[in-house]
């Protein structure tokens, strides 16, 4: 970590608790929403809980776009888009898995791009203000940044942000008992993959490295608990702790490889971006094992073995039932090659503690193939 830094804190209040979704109406009035998009898939739409969103927001909900898919393909964000340009929307309420949160920041992120106001400095106002209230452990409810994929060439990207995180989160705990325990697993994974390329980013500001320890350390306490059982809300609400420090360690450092690799890889064959983080974080660890030094000792106390931090993760995997292999999960050789090829133009897999050529990526992917 360098011995100069910038920590930037974004206006973004966080509501957490169990039956603190109830505060929704207040705190829609807080931000000042008035006629309301909400984000989300059919099937959350149709759940209890959705149609306890959709009675919460209330007279103030002009506009629902149900068509949320994995990877936010860019048909959605440009079906998403027409309504809020059709409609008088001035915020957006997103509802659900990460998809549906950064389909939420897309939608903002292009609305300020139309307007010709798009937020330079974290101290603007969003043209669109945003409310997620999150069903996983992503972590994209609190980021500036989302990712979309294009369907035509099977690639994925990003953009965003200071004024496209959302001004607010509500993380209501009794909102993911029906989130599937697989579905928790792969998520989970991907919140614990936030804490560990975040304590050893290159640019982390000191609180970043505090607040990805911690966040490593209670998913590796928690999410074992929520597999076995996912109606357990004690064990659901430490996981969702760690998940909120997932998503906040984000904000002031950078991903690496193993997310650059990660992002590629659901772009070009769909596999879910929890899995693929699953299925490559302890091999990304390996390879930055020299490059990051003391910071290994440091990760692997807080999942569990400071010898071995890599194998501590991988541990957490089997543990939770998750495949072993890419092949398992459908990845091809020809996947593994597309994927190595594209690894030098991801941003993140440029922002790696330790350099990675096209034949470094192709020899993490073929050790998790």
């Amino acid at each position: 970590m360098t011995a100069s830094w910038s920590h930037t804190g974004y206006a973004q209040r966080i509501h957490f608790g169990a039956g603190v979704v109830d505060s929704l109406p207040s705190v829609l009035r807080e931000i000042g929403a008035r006629q309301v998009l909400l984000v989300t898939t059919k099937g959350r739409l149709e759940s209890d809980a959705g149609q306890r969103v959709v009675r919460l927001i209330g007279r103030s909900l002009a506009a629902t776009y149900d068509g949320t898919r994995s990877h936010v393909p860019t048909s959605t964000v440009q079906a998403a888009l027409g309504i809020a340009r059709d409609r008088p929307i001035d915020a957006l309420v997103s509802f659900g898995g990460g998809s549906c949160a950064d389909l939420g920041k897309a939608v903002c992120f292009f609305v300020e791009q139309e307007a010709g106001t798009p937020g330079a400095s974290y101290v603007d106002r969003p043209t669109l203000p945003h409310v997620s209230i999150p069903t996983t452990y992503s972590g994209a409810e609190l980021t500036p940044f989302f990712g979309m994929t294009d369907e035509n060439t099977r690639r994925k990207s990003g953009a965003g942000g200071p004024t496209v995180a959302p001004l607010a989160a509500v993380y209501d705990p009794t909102l993911t008992i029906d989130t599937p325990a697989d579905v928790s697993a792969q998520t989970g994974m991907n919140a614990l993959a936030h804490g560990v390329e975040c304590a050893y980013s290159p640019n982390r500001t000191p609180e970043a490295e505090a607040v990805a320890l911690g966040c490593i350390q209670r998913i590796v306490a928690a999410l074992p608990a929520v597999v076995d059982d996912p109606h357990d809300l004690d064990a659901r609400t430490a996981m969702f702790e760690g998940a909120v420090l997932g998503g906040r360690c984000l904000q002031n450092a950078s991903m690496g490889a193993h997310h650059g690799l990660a992002q590629l890889l659901g772009g070009r064959t769909g596999i879910p971006h929890g899995l693929a983080n699953a299925l490559l974080l302890a091999h990304v660890v390996r390879f930055n094992a020299e490059a990051i030094g003391g910071q290994a000792d440091r990760i692997g106390a807080a999942a569990g073995d400071p010898s071995d931090p890599a194998g501590a993760i991988d541990a957490l995997r089997a543990r939770l039932g998750l495949p072993a292999t890419l092949s398992e999960c459908g990845v091809t050789d020809d996947d593994i090659e597309a994927v190595a090829r594209m690894a030098e133009g991801n941003a993140n897999v440029r922002a790696n503690p330790r350099p990675v050529r096209e034949d470094d990526a192709r020899e993490i992917l073929e050790a998790a193939f």
